[in-house]
């Protein structure tokens, strides 16, 4: 659990946090992912102790130009130590990412994405056991979607937002459930947040309660194109209480790690605030913001405590052995990386006094 926290911003050098009893983070790297390039938009999350990436996407050969390769994996890497190798050569049904992966007890649950050509309604639970990967089935979507964002709350799954297409001009205004505990589970649509459609947004739980921060609404250019309005609205939904506005963030956080992770406080850490859409040339791309936007569930405000030591957008954070851990992901537009870093979150919110 999360509480009041100070930010180690690299290994022996922290920024003060905001808050009179400070909670540190010291973030570390766990061993790469074994690939030169890393991915961006993998799936992750922990099934039997062991921590899982799987599929994503990366550029291969020249990078810069006007006309690029961009290419979807099958790839599945486990991590059953964090002193330990990844191990290799399991993989996914295809090659996938840019979906939605939420640990639930039973496994990971990865849930729609994209490949090159199309995206996704698919869904299916990674069960690691005794050295080897089992993909398992799972009610499919109501519609295929990619780049959205969900978490779990007890035993019921949420998602919102995303697109439904590669090419789509609109994004999507969706918001639906999976109640893993019911005997027939199935994807209910629920009414969604009184915001505008988004793609690439945070989610986050507490209390009950799941959390939408940012995203990119999506409208067409002059070209025909889609054109991203950077969004900083926030909005609570609690069961049976439907959605609340709530304060708005500093700034966008759009295709930050997700989820946010936290009790008292929602961490988001990184992302694009759209301050260098038009940063050329992209070679030269400083990486996207470092700041760690905090909200205090309790006050409903947002602040500022520190940096993370990385710049990162599209990657997952995962829940692992009393940690967060983010892993690969985009360092600036084109450019991904095989980087895991890791924080504790061990101490309690009751420890803070």
């Amino acid at each position: 659990m999360l509480g009041i926290y100070m930010l180690i911003t690299q290994t022996g050098c922290q920024t003060t946090g905001s808050h009179p009893n400070a909670m540190p983070l010291h973030w570390t790297k766990l061993p790469p992912v074994p690939d030169r390039e890393g991915f961006a938009g993998g799936f992750a999350g922990v099934s039997n102790d062991a921590l899982i990436f799987a599929g994503g996407a990366n550029i291969k050969g020249d990078k810069w130009g006007s006309s690029f390769d961009k290419v979807w994996y099958d790839s599945v890497f486990v991590l059953e130590q964090p002193d330990g190798p990844w191990q290799t050569g399991f993989k996914l049904p295809h090659p996938l990412g840019y979906g939605v992966s939420v640990t639930t007890e039973n496994g990971i649950v990865c849930i729609g994405g994209s490949d090159a050509n199309r995206h996704y309604p698919d869904v299916f639970r990674l069960v690691w056991h005794q050295g080897k990967l089992e993909c398992i089935p799972m009610p499919a979507l109501p519609k295929p979607c990619a780049n959205f964002c969900g978490t779990i709350i007890d035993h019921t799954i949420y998602v919102a937002g995303g697109t439904e297409t590669p090419t789509a001009t609109e994004a999507l205004k969706t918001f639906w459930k999976l109640d893993l505990s019911a005997k027939k589970p199935h994807w209910e649509e629920l009414e969604p947040w009184p915001g505008p459609a988004r793609m690439l947004a945070v989610a986050g739980a507490s209390g009950g309660s799941f959390y939408l921060f940012s995203g990119a609404h999506l409208k067409a250019g002059p070209t025909g194109k889609p054109v991203r309005e950077y969004l900083q609205d926030a909005y609570r939904f609690t069961p049976g209480k439907g959605w609340q506005r709530l304060t708005d963030l500093p700034h966008p956080v759009v295709a930050a790690p997700s989820p946010a992770i936290g009790t008292d406080h929602l961490l988001v850490l990184s992302g694009d605030d759209g301050t260098k859409v038009d940063f050329q040339p992209l070679t030269e791309h400083p990486g996207f913001s470092r700041e760690v936007l905090a909200f205090d569930i309790k006050n409903g405000t947002w602040s500022i405590p520190g940096e993370v030591p990385f710049s990162r957008a599209t990657a997952p954070a995962v829940q692992w052995r009393g940690h967060i851990v983010v892993l690969n992901g985009e360092l600036r537009p084109r450019e991904r990386t095989p980087e895991v870093w890791w924080t504790n979150i061990s101490r309690t919110d009751k420890d803070v006094k």
